[in-house]
């Protein structure tokens, strides 16, 4: 068993990416049933009964090992939030936005293990020696939020930091099917975080518009969109290609960070694009958790 199975405790080294607040039990579930690692997106959740309540019913369908993602600077309640998760049984979390410095020193206290997440070399080796017990290394092609500096993708940025680490490495970026899957692990990674393709599979609870903008992405059908100090990986739809396409707009001052949530969970993506990584462009139809599980460690 491979050093991070034992972190997981899943059959299966997959874990699900959290995306935002797009959070449902029976779709964490759904992963861990199927031999993946399920994930609760806590990002931005404060209440503490929401969280409490969201455990319970995924309990109620599951009783394989799940966890839950913390985004270190951007909620101030992870503290509450770890000792909940510590106290309901949960034994690992993943970590990102943040300097890991100022939370693993709470989650070994509570007896847990974490993974951070980083976006380029130096972080990763910054996590790994501030106490990660492992890494979750997001290459460029990635979903999701991102730096605004130059990037690698996952077949430079992932041999180079296993080279670097001693800690074990989960590839994300990229990886819808058993291709993407065995040539993370031929890269040295132990497992890989999946996002876009548990985002449209049947289960996720993301709205059936979400779903078809991922269908219907071609290749080179994401940007990455300036969000100020940071940016985010969207499908290009119609308005924005507008505004890309006009050289008097400043694209940073177009879209909200704070409109991501209520456009997302609407479907309405003229308030804010919709999230994609780049392996949108490979998928082409819907399929259910279990059948993305099996067919990627076939």
């Amino acid at each position: 068993m491979s050093e991070l199975l034992k972190i997981l405790g899943s059959k299966y080294p997959i874990i699900q990416g959290p995306i935002g607040e797009l959070n449902s039990p029976d779709m964490v579930a759904a992963v861990c049933e199927a031999g993946g690692f399920g994930m609760l997106a806590l990002g931005f959740t404060r209440d503490m009964e929401t969280i409490k309540k969201m455990i319970t019913e995924v309990r109620e369908l599951t009783d394989k090992p799940f966890g839950a993602n913390l985004m270190i600077a951007m909620n101030p309640a992870n503290d509450q939030i770890l000792e909940i998760l510590a106290e309901a049984g949960i034994k690992t979390v993943t970590t990102s936005a943040g300097s890991p410095k100022k939370i693993y020193p709470k989650i070994h206290e509570l007896g847990m293990k974490g993974l951070h997440v980083a976006l380029d070399f130096s972080f990763a080796l910054k996590a790994a020696d501030a106490g990660a017990d492992g890494l979750v290394v997001s290459g460029c092609e990635s979903g999701g939020l991102r730096t605004m500096n130059p990037e690698s993708s996952n077949m430079v940025l992932i041999p180079l930091v296993c080279d670097h680490v001693e800690v074990p490495v989960v590839a994300t970026g990229g990886i819808a099917d058993s291709r993407g899957y065995r040539a993370v692990l031929a890269l040295g990674a132990q497992g890989a975080q999946i996002g876009t393709r548990f985002l449209s599979s049947a289960e996720s609870p993301a709205t059936q518009a979400w779903k078809e903008a991922i269908l219907n992405c071609p290749d080179g059908g994401t940007t990455l969109l300036p969000l100020g100090g940071m940016s985010v990986r969207a499908i290009i739809n119609p308005r924005l290609a507008e505004k890309m396409n006009d050289s008097s707009i400043d694209l940073s001052k177009e879209y909200s960070m704070m409109n991501m949530g209520e456009a997302w969970r609407s479907g309405n993506f003229d308030l804010f694009p919709a999230g994609g990584g780049q392996v949108s462009a490979s998928i082409t139809e819907i399929k259910s958790v279990k059948n993305i599980i099996e067919e990627m460690v076939s």
